[in-house]
């Protein structure tokens, strides 16, 4: 019983954490931390026993490039929110601008994920069609709600 107070008292901490630091959609956020570190495992597995050049530069562009991705969502985040403020202070209704920031999160989880599946594949693990033309799908209707979007301004 003390092992699940332990893992309860865990949760609790990065949870709290996690809200106080990106709201009550922490989750997404984190789960975004999670794939980047799955993504990176991959890459690594792959790079060393199944094509067999691994190399710690290509290593660190990977690290760098998943770092950059955390400063364009923040990016993003940061610029739908002041948009939303000014709005507010000039009497215009910018709230539409959110989406910003929600929309880059949800393109950089479904390339983090479908960088994961190609990893997989390419180490002889079968993937699921349906997943890859899923996120395939989604990909494409994320793409047309910003078409959408900028073509309405």
């Amino acid at each position: 019983m003390k092992e699940f107070d332990k893992v309860n008292m865990i949760y609790g901490v990065i949870a709290t954490i996690g809200v106080a630091l990106f709201g009550k959609y922490w989750f997404l956020f984190f789960g975004f931390l999670v794939l980047n570190a799955v993504d990176y495992i991959t890459g690594y597995c792959k790079a060393k026993f199944y094509k067999k050049n691994e190399s710690s530069a290509i290593g660190a562009k990977g690290i760098l490039k998943k770092v950059w991705y955390w400063i364009v969502i923040g990016m993003a985040f940061f610029v739908s929110m002041s948009f939303v403020h000014m709005g507010e202070i000039i009497g215009i209704n910018l709230s539409f601008v959110q989406l910003f920031g929600w929309f880059t999160l949800a393109t950089y989880l479904i390339n983090e994920v479908r960088s994961i599946l190609e990893n997989l594949v390419e180490m002889n693990v079968r993937v699921p069609a349906f997943l890859i033309a899923g996120l395939d799908v989604t990909q494409k209707l994320l793409d047309t709600k910003t078409e959408i979007k900028e073509s309405e301004e």
